[in-house]
C-alpha cells in the first residue's frame, strides 16, 4: 500500500484502487469529509505538477476521455477544486512521486492486458490455411507442411 498525504486529502493505492480521502478542515470546506474509490482500469492518466517555488503542485487522476488544460497560472487552484486531485507541498513531493510511479505503472500494465485480450486468437484451420497457401506458392515443401500441420493437431 502506497499512501500519501496532502493539502486537504490523501491518495492510497493498494494495487486495485486508488482512494482518495478527505479529512479535517480543509477536506471538508473543498470537498466535504469522505472517500472515493476508483479502480485502476477507471483511470486513463495521471496529470502531474511538481511544487514551484511560489505554488504547491498537484496529482490529478483522469478518468476516461481528454484531459482538460487549465490556463497558466490556474492549474493548481483548478486541481484543487478537483474530486480526483490532491495538492501537496515540496515537502510532501516524495511521497507523491512514489504514488504517481505506481499508478502510472499499473495503469500500463492494465492496458497492456486489455490491448492482448482484445486480439483475436488465431484457429488451427487458419494456420492450416495459411501453410497450404505457403505450399502452393512453392515457398515451402509438402514434408514442412505436413510437420507444421502435425505440431498443429497435436500429433
Amino acid at each position: 500500500m502506497i499512501h500519501a498525504s496532502g493539502q486537504g486529502g490523501q491518495m492510497a493505492f493498494d494495487g486495485q484502487y486508488v482512494t482518495i480521502t478527505r479529512n479535517g478542515f480543509l477536506g471538508r470546506t473543498t470537498h466535504g469529509r469522505g472517500e472515493k474509490r476508483l479502480h485502476i482500469a477507471s483511470i486513463s492518466s495521471v496529470q502531474w505538477k511538481p511544487p514551484g517555488a511560489l505554488t504547491n503542485g498537484f496529482i490529478q487522476l483522469s478518468l476516461g476521455g481528454a484531459d482538460r488544460q487549465a490556463l497558466k497560472g490556474s492549474r493548481t487552484v483548478d486541481a484543487a477544486k478537483d474530486e480526483n486531485s490532491v495538492v501537496f507541498t515540496k515537502k510532501q513531493q516524495p511521497e507523491f512521486q512514489a504514488l504517481r510511479a505506481a499508478l502510472e505503472q499499473a495503469i500500463a500494465a492494465q492496458h497492456s492486458q486489455q490491448a492482448s485480450a482484445s486480439v483475436a486468437p488465431v484457429s488451427v484451420a487458419d494456420e492450416l490455411t495459411k501453410l497450404a497457401q505457403l505450399v502452393q506458392q512453392g515457398l515451402i515443401s509438402q514434408q514442412e507442411f505436413d510437420a507444421q500441420k502435425a505440431r498443429l493437431l497435436g500429433q
